[in-house]
Formats: C-alpha cells, structure tokens, sequence
C-alpha cells in the first residue's frame, strides 16, 4: 500500500463519522426530550380515552408556534397521524410527536398537570426559556 493512501481515506470517512455523531447525539436528546409527570400521564391517558383516541397507540403532539405576550407559545393536542419530519418518542409511557421546527425548543422540557388555585390544566417547565409569561403559557429564548 502506498503511503498516500490512508490521505484519501480520510475525505471520505469524516462525513460517515459526522452522520454517526448525529445519529448517537439525537438519540440522547430523545431519551430527554419531554418528560411526563405521572400526574400528566393519568390526564393525559383520561383525556385522550374521552376524546376517542387510544393511549397505547395514538400520539400527544406537542409543539412550539408564535404567538402570546411573550413570544412563543406551547401547543399540545392529540394525533393518530405521524408526519414524515417528525421526531417520535415515548416519555412515562405516553407517545410523544415533536414537529422538526419545535425540536430544539423543547429540550428538557417537563409536561405536568396543575389542578390548583390558578387553574387547571398542562405546564410546560421548559429550561430553554428565558422569560415566561404569568400564566406559563408563552415563553421566550
């Protein structure tokens, strides 16, 4: 083999070494993405069964859009469809669906469910967020 050899190799190995790094990196930030509380879990599995979808099948779609006093605003809603760009995970045992634009939004992200004096309802307590609104449903980075 000629010394020169191993040169040309290297061109062509690093971009197999970049899709692998990407593959084991996105791996890790779907294994903590959203995490469910239980208490979210027990609400979301009542909702999703007095809405007509199934818990063990269909999908929570959770997103990130513009909008309210601080920017950005969550958006949560039930889904049977997946699109073809969109990430796909499973937290507490309810099945997640985060479309490609909200991805890096919600990293980390804890979704729980508050019955207190405030209001009932979903929290998102997202550690991306920089400024949150009173309310807790709009954020800004």
């Amino acid at each position: 083999m000629k010394p020169y050899a191993n040169i040309m190799l290297v061109p062509m190995v690093k971009p197999l070494l970049y899709r692998i790094f990407a593959f084991y990196l996105e791996q890790i930030l779907l294994n903590d993405m959203i995490k469910v509380s239980d208490h979210a879990k027990n609400k979301v599995i009542e909702l999703m069964t007095d809405d007509g979808y199934d818990p063990s099948t269909d999908y929570v779609r959770v997103g990130v859009k513009s909008g309210g006093c601080s920017g950005l605003s969550y958006d949560l809603k039930f889904d049977k469809i997946q699109a073809e760009d969109d990430k796909v995970f499973e937290a507490n045992d309810i099945k997640i669906i985060v479309d490609k634009k909200s991805f890096l939004y919600l990293i980390g992200t804890t979704l729980e469910y508050s019955g207190g004096l405030n209001g009932t309802g979903f929290v998102f307590n997202n550690p991306n967020a920089n400024r949150t609104c009173g309310c807790g449903e709009s954020f800004s980075l």
